[in-house]
């Protein structure tokens, strides 16, 4: 109920088999000044299918159906572990060990606060990932911690713009080297981008947001370090959860 946009709870079934979903009709997304009107499920699915091509898989299943409120995102539903943290805040004396520290706050009684998150390879591609969509909302609360043990990105509509909108919780690696796992990730990327992926994204994107997206792969990979922030805005999404 507290999401901008519509967002539903539901069931999906083929062929005897049954599952959960959330499904977001375009109807129901709430207009923005800098995304065009009717794109978030699109943007959703694009999103999706740039984490597969790459071999991430960090965002679950996401399609475009025709729902009880008519065409929307219909994404798989991730039962989490409520035990695994991934992205806290917390004051600065109860950081988890081998945690990383984003930025130093205080409270409402002005008591010392710091945003952290987890160092792990899960996380670490999916801040990279975040990077080549230019993802505008990767709040703490966007981060999933699976059941089934991996780890998933979700809320995916506020990406793949053509301007620089990198809005992220999980600053932790600023300036560090892309690891081998994140360069491998691009470089297929990279390389399924040429083989046609830019064809199925042009059901949901623009050329010209493709365009910058193949761009940003390409300056990961001529630069394989994890950038700074723009400052050309936010650098973090408010609110961070």
């Amino acid at each position: 109920m507290d999401a901008s946009n519509a967002t539903l709870f539901g069931t999906i079934t083929s062929n005897g088999l049954e599952a959960q979903c959330v499904y977001k009709p375009v109807r129901g997304e709430r207009p923005l000044w800098d995304f065009p009107d009717g794109t978030l499920a699109g943007r959703e699915v694009a999103t999706y299918l740039v984490s597969e091509a790459a071999g991430l898989h960090v965002v679950p299943a996401t399609v475009l159906r025709d729902g009880p409120f008519g065409p929307g995102m219909v994404q798989i539903w991730v039962d989490t572990d409520e035990e695994r943290e991934l992205v806290d805040v917390c004051a600065p004396k109860d950081v988890p060990p081998g945690w990383l520290g984003v930025l130093r706050a205080r409270g409402d009684r002005g008591e010392p606060a710091v945003l952290v998150h987890a160092d792990t390879p899960e996380l670490q591609a999916m801040a990279a990932f975040d990077v080549v969509t230019n993802n505008a909302d990767r709040k703490g609360g966007h981060v999933l911690a699976g059941v089934d043990g991996n780890v998933y990105g979700v809320d995916h509509g506020l990406c793949l713009h053509t301007e620089e909108k990198l809005r992220t919780v999980l600053w932790g690696w600023v300036g560090r080297p892309l690891p081998e796992h994140v360069t491998d990730a691009m470089s297929r990327l990279r390389s399924e981008l040429d083989d046609g992926l830019c064809d199925t994204l042009g059901e949901h994107i623009t050329r010209r947001e493709m365009r910058t997206l193949s761009a940003r792969v390409d300056a990961m990979l001529a630069d394989p370090c994890y950038p700074e922030p723009s400052g050309f805005g936010p650098a973090i999404p408010w609110p961070a959860f």
